[in-house]
């Protein structure tokens, strides 16, 4: 990431944390579909709970929003 993560609110450390996942997992995602393979890696460790599964996507989505928006104090 461009801004360093290390002097930002516990908020945005944990919105780092989640975009990181998220990044991670859908570049995963994409290179499993080139290999022919399931690379969803929130969908192997979480799959047996998909309503945790979901809200694992729903809040990197949020967290992204949130610092694309930079709606943190310590962000803008």
């Amino acid at each position: 990431m461009g801004d360093s993560c290390s002097n930002k609110c516990t908020v945005c450390k944990v919105g780092c944390i989640l975009i990181l996942i998220g990044g991670i997992n859908w570049g995963l995602v994409g290179l499993g579909g080139f290999l022919g393979s399931d690379l969803n890696v929130v969908h192997m460790i979480l799959g047996a709970w998909p309503k945790v599964e979901w809200l694992v996507y729903l809040l990197v989505g949020v967290s992204t929003l949130c610092k694309a928006m930079k709606c943190c104090k310590c962000c803008k």
